[in-house]
């Protein structure tokens, strides 16, 4: 954490003008500067900044804020981020004591590599916007597409000439290695009195590609005549990650909050070309698929986004992407939803054709995410057949299990078992048993699952498939220790499966307040010959009788396993050095992970490439400036440990342990497809010999280390 003191201390030294200035034209108004507010469209001025409070307040909107505010609301900046930032502008340094003297000098020289880079790409753009002024042919097609001087000068857009060293003109030194690193020139044979240096872009109008800052860090190339490839980006460098970054963000900010949504295409063009008819709320992925670090980054700016694809398989399977990028942000508060245009066009053409407000009727008609999970999980499936609706749940369960928990899971539980022809509570046991055999919690990981079990009871009386409450936790400790079954009647009495009772500790165990393994009980919960038992509350039985309910156990019962997948993401969080011994069969199963795993693991795996492995205290300072990787932590299962526990061979225990359960539902798959498919029953014979040996060395670990 920051301290609060050192915040204070950078609002007094950080001139709050100055960093608005650089967004908003201000002028002075007596004691205050005026412009236009950032925030929302208004041609008279009414935003306000005041240098004696060091602050910004609109009388139009209300926004309010001071300059670490307006970093964060307007720029798009994580919190930390703007704290850096204008600390960084004031020769501050953020106190930081879990970082060693190493690390920040790493981390300053990264920064400073950081800076030169994005000067160079500031330069080669101011290049390219000349020659763009002194070339006909490229004028020519920007006009041929509609484009005005005014949108391009928006945009930045330059023309990058037919030739081979068109940079040499634009630096000192053309041999300079940062240009190479920056991925303006591509070099051969360097080092080698065969060496060779050329422009990476030639004859393409450029497209420079911005941070929420404002700064150039790479650039996008359309070939002007019939050239492959068609569009050219910039390689991947230290300040541009294309995974990461959207074209057109920091020209769209305040049109997206005017349009109160934010538009994503698949285009350069398609972003200028919208701006050109007044919709400069577009903005598009870098030839990349929607990641989370893209609806992240848009979450930052608005509740509302459109993804825009064009209506052939392509487009299609963009969209599955998109959506799964985006279901672990997909709150109650949110909207999300997907747009479709003909096949003949994309959003280019289409505006030029029908223009702008057809555009618009076209995004008030756009797919919901609601409505687009079920179209995805219906894929290949033949939903008149109970083949095909068998296939559909199961086909639907990792989309419904990434959602987050809230009214849009609830709501979606229902949807898919009308369609699957299942009532709530049947889907609810299918899925739980599903979830059991991967090794995660019902509903992604530890997340609560939907209220449909009704206890580890069912209603027949037997045991749930996975052993799990209505919130997807399991009742009792492991091992020997003693545990509560729920019946259907809202009571609760001694688990069967733990004749021995409750342990002495519980409450209600020493009381009378439980009754024996196998009693029956009346529909009040008392037990014939024993104590009266504590009825559960309204809203416990409530919860219990009603599948869209979360079931509440008692606090003092709530002692769930621990899952090996929640076991695994807390140990390489904490121990980011084993990332590297990782196996590539280790990868893909932590890859294959539901959220919210998936979540922090995808994040690791990045943070690692960027940063190296970083000390838990700074991944745990990061952590902080992303509200989904908190919600992510939060999900899982964490239980006081002892530091015995956090060693490699209890990463590679747990690790072994989700092999198992994935070869063990291979196994299930492949025994289902052996009647139709001859070549399952070989691959069946060949997943059970990795599972059986597995099994046995798992064992043996155990045996040895047990005594």
């Amino acid at each position: 954490m920051i301290p609060s003191g050192f915040i204070q201390d950078l609002l007094t030294r950080v001139d709050v003008v100055d960093v608005v200035g650089r967004h908003v034209e201000l002028k002075k108004a007596g004691i205050n500067h005026k412009g236009l507010c950032p925030f929302h469209g208004e041609k008279t001025p009414s935003f306000i900044v005041s240098p004696s409070r060091q602050t910004y307040h609109c009388f139009g909107c209300g926004v309010h804020g001071d300059a670490v505010r307006f970093l964060t609301e307007f720029v798009g900046l994580g919190f930390v981020e703007a704290v850096q930032e204008l600390a960084q502008q004031v020769g501050m340094t953020v106190p930081d004591d879990d970082r060693t003297q190493e690390e920040r000098q790493a981390q300053a020289q990264r920064r400073q590599e950081a800076t030169t880079l994005t000067d160079l790409m500031a330069r080669a753009a101011v290049h390219y916007r000349q020659q763009l002024k002194a070339s006909e042919v490229a004028v020519a097609y920007l006009k041929r597409r509609g484009l005005t001087g005014e949108v391009a000068k928006q945009f930045g857009i330059g023309y990058a000439a037919d030739s081979w060293h068109g940079l040499a003109s634009a630096f000192p030194s053309y041999d300079d290695p940062k240009l190479e690193e920056a991925g303006l020139v591509i070099g051969q044979d360097v080092g080698t009195p065969k060496e060779k240096r050329y422009d990476r872009f030639r004859h393409r109008i450029m497209f420079p590609i911005r941070s929420v800052k404002g700064e150039v860090i790479g650039f996008g190339g359309r070939v002007l005549d019939g050239g492959e490839p068609k569009y050219l980006n910039s390689p991947e460098t230290p300040v541009f990650i294309k995974g990461r970054e959207l074209y057109g963000l920091y020209e769209a900010r305040t049109a997206i909050r005017k349009a109160g949504y934010a538009l994503v295409v698949e285009g350069y063009m398609d972003v200028v070309a919208l701006a050109q008819w007044g919709l400069g709320h577009a903005v598009a992925t870098l030839g990349t698929a929607c990641t989370e670090d893209h609806v992240r980054k848009l979450m930052r700016f608005t509740d509302s986004i459109v993804f825009s694809f064009d209506g052939d398989a392509a487009g299609r399977k963009a969209a599955a992407r998109a959506l799964e990028a985006c279901l672990p942000h997909a709150s109650d508060t949110r909207s999300i939803r997907f747009l479709f245009l003909p096949p003949e066009h994309d959003p280019d053409s289409f505006v030029r054709e029908h223009g702008a407000p057809a555009f618009e009727e076209a995004v008030s008609r756009a797919v919901p995410l609601s409505r687009q999970m079920l179209n995805l999980a219906q894929q290949g499936c033949e939903m008149d057949a109970p083949e095909g609706r068998a296939r559909f749940a199961n086909q639907a369960f990792p989309l419904w299990s990434a959602l987050p928990e809230g009214a849009l899971q609830r709501q979606m539980l229902q949807a898919f078992a009308q369609e699957a022809s299942l009532p709530v509570q049947e889907l609810s046991s299918l899925w739980a048993a599903m979830a059991r055999a991967r090794g995660q919690g019902f509903g992604g990981g530890s997340r609560p699952g939907p209220a449909g079990l009704a206890g580890p009871l069912g209603p027949s009386g037997q045991r749930a498939p996975d052993g799990r409450t209505p919130d997807g936790r399991a009742y009792g400790g492991s091992g020997g220790s003693g545990g509560y079954a729920i019946s259907t009647d809202g009571s609760y009495g001694a688990d069967p499966a733990h004749p021995g009772g409750i342990p002495m500790g519980v409450p209600g165990a020493s009381h009378g307040g439980v009754g024996r393994a196998g009693m029956s009980h009346d529909r009040h919960g008392a037990s014939p010959g024993f104590g009266p038992k504590r009825r559960l509350s309204w809203a416990e039985r409530q919860a219990l009788a009603d599948p869209m309910r979360r079931g509440a156990a008692p606090p003092a019962l709530r002692r769930t396993p621990r899952s090996p997948a929640d076991w695994v993401t807390q140990l390489l969080l904490k121990q980011a050095q084993w990332w590297s011994r990782l196996s590539a069969d280790d990868l893909d199963l932590l890859h294959h992970l539901p959220a919210p795993h998936t979540t922090l693991l995808r994040w690791l795996e990045r943070d690692i490439e960027e940063h190296g492995p970083r000390p838990w205290a700074a991944i745990q300072l990061a952590m902080q400036d992303a509200p989904d990787l908190g919600r992510a932590w939060r999900q899982l299962q964490h239980q006081e440990t002892d530091e015995s526990e956090s060693h490699w061979e209890s990463l590679r225990h747990a690790l072994d342990q989700l092999h198992l359960d994935r070869l063990q539902l291979q196994q299930t798959e492949l025994a289902a497809r052996a009647s139709q498919d001859p070549s399952a029953l070989a691959e069946y014979q060949r997943v059970f010999e990795r599972w059986k040996h597995l099994k046995q060395a798992l064992a043996a670990a155990s045996a040895d280390g047990g005594g």
